[in-house]
This record gives structure tokens, sequence and C-alpha cells, in this order.
């Protein structure tokens, strides 16, 4: 560039370098990115790939309007029957029941370790909090029919349900997401610099005015993307669903029914037992696209709503 004295300054240093010099490291992680992301698109191709194909060929038997909007889900009877909408209530049951739950207790874990808690405390509940994540759906399941549907439910209410319901699956599906939800949300309204803080409260505001008016709003975008996270697991679930929701397909009415979600059949149907090519082992891949466009269009939602809501600080 030329200056007013007609010199010309001297050339900026390589974005490489705060010194200008290059460094074969940086090189070699960008590297390492590029690979990990054309990784990344190309296992994502696969998958598509992977569900397609076989869905194409189960569609080419079976109609789509019959699969979305059919009632009666038997594809392994005599007179097979294809309708997924029994497996979608089911799983928009333990969902909701999930998100019930989940949403309110961890936002509100979230509120109090950003806002409340000591940081010496925060140091202690965060982590705590986050092994509730890694505890084995498995072991979540168990917890789910013995525990929440055995015994709370059936002895301590007294409610006439059976040995399944997606009430117990759904709440304890709850429990599992909840650290998801709190982690997100608290590291979000982190992120919120002090300055609208000590604003809010130089008008006069209370910790809880200034939580709920000032930095929620402003940490909305990270809590919507949060509960999406959270919305996408719940529907992925396989292991808790498939041992406390139960295993008979038909569309659920009531929480304290039993029935069968999506990822629940797919788990029991992908045992071996369907010969490899037939139209009901092309069931599954069917019932897995369906689950994966489900995901697809939750997760676009989710970056819509984030990119209407974010403010950079």
């Amino acid at each position: 560039m030329t200056t007013l004295l007609g010199t010309r300054s001297p050339a900026a240093p390589s974005p490489t370098s705060l010194h200008g010099r290059p460094r074969p490291l940086d090189a070699a992680v960008r590297l390492v990115f590029r690979i990990a992301a054309v990784l990344t698109i190309l296992i994502t191709a696969g998958i598509v790939v992977a569900l397609l194909v076989p869905s194409l060929q189960f569609f080419a038997e079976v109609p789509v309007w019959d699969f979305l909007f059919g009632t009666r889900w038997a594809p392994r009877f005599a007179d097979a029957s294809f309708g997924v909408l029994p497996l979608v209530t089911a799983s928009a049951w333990t969902t909701a029941i999930a998100l019930a739950f989940a949403v309110p207790l961890g936002l509100g874990a979230a509120t109090f370790l950003s806002e409340y808690a000591h940081p010496r405390l925060r140091k202690v509940l965060k982590p705590v909090l986050e092994v509730l994540a890694g505890i084995p759906t498995v072991v979540y399941g168990y917890f789910a029919v013995q525990f929440v549907q055995g015994t709370v439910l059936r002895e301590w209410f007294e409610w006439e349900t059976g040995s399944f319901s997606v009430l117990a699956a759904g709440f304890v599906m709850g429990v599992m997401i909840i650290p998801t939800i709190a982690s997100l949300s608290e590291d979000a309204m982190s992120a919120v610099p002090n300055s609208m803080r000590q604003g809010s409260a130089a008008l006069g505001a209370n910790r809880m005015q200034t939580s709920l008016r000032v930095v929620v709003p402003a940490a909305l975008s990270g809590i919507v993307a949060a509960i999406i996270l959270g919305v996408s697991r719940a529907v992925g679930e396989t292991m808790i669903v498939a041992l406390a929701a139960g295993q008979q397909a038909r569309i659920v009415g009531g929480p304290l029914e039993a029935g069968q979600t999506m990822t629940a059949f797919i788990a029991n149907a992908a045992l071996g037992d369907s010969r490899v090519g037939s139209l009901e082992y092309n069931t599954l891949f069917a019932v897995g696209l369906l689950l994966f466009l489900l995901t697809l269009v939750v997760n676009m939602i989710s970056i819509a709503i984030v990119r209407r809501f974010r403010e950079a600080y």
C-alpha cells in the first residue's frame, strides 16, 4: 500500500506465523482438518446411500402413502401390513415425555450453575451432573423397567398399567438427556457478558429478574441448540425404549400404554432373522430412512432458530 509520502509500507507477515515464518505444524494440522471434513461428508453420504437403496426397493412394493399413514404395523405376519404410524406415535410419546421432564430441570440446573452457584461449587456440581451422560443406556433401561415402571408407577401410584409403558421410558430418557441440555445451556449463559448483568442490576433488577429477562434471552440461541440436541438424542435412543416401552406395535393413545418405537423395531428386527434382500428385511431401512429424515428436519429447524436468535458479543 502506498503511503502519503510516496513510500510503500512493509509487507504484512504471512498468516501462517505471527513472525512471518512458515510453520510446518500449521500446514499439517490444516491438512488433518481437511481430511476430517472430507471424511465426515463421505461417511454421511455413505449412510444416505446405505439407507436409500434398500428403501427404494421397499417402496417399489409398498406405496409411500400406505407406509406413512397406515395404522397397522405387522411386517412379519402372513397378512403383512406396513403402516408406520404406530411406531411414530410411540416415538413421539417417549420424546415428548422426555422433553417435558428434561427441559425444565436442565434449564433450571443451567441457570443455577451459571447465575447462582459459587465458582467452587460449580466446578464440583457440573462434573457430577455430567456423570449422568456417561451411564450406559442399558442401565437406564433396566432402571426404567424395574424401578420406575414396577415400583413407582405400579406400587407407589397404583396406576393401572402393564409391565411396560411409554411414560417410564420417556421419564428415564429425560433423566438421560438432562446433562446434555444443562451443560450446553450453562455454557451459553456463561458466555453472556457480565456487563449485561451489571447493567440490569444498575436498573434495579434482582438476580432472578436478571437471569430470566436478560441472561436467558441473550443466550437463547445456545439454549435452543441444546434443546434440539436433546431432542435428537431422545428420538434416536434405542436401549431404554427397547426395554421399557414395550414391543407391541400399536397406536399409543396415552402415556400409560405400551408401544414400540422406531428405534426399538430396528433393534429387534436387525437380529438376523430376516433374509437379506427380502421385503421384511428392507423394512429396517425404510424405518431407518424415516428416522434419519425426521432427525434431519429437527436439525434444520435448529439451525434456522439459532441463526435467527444468535447474538454476537
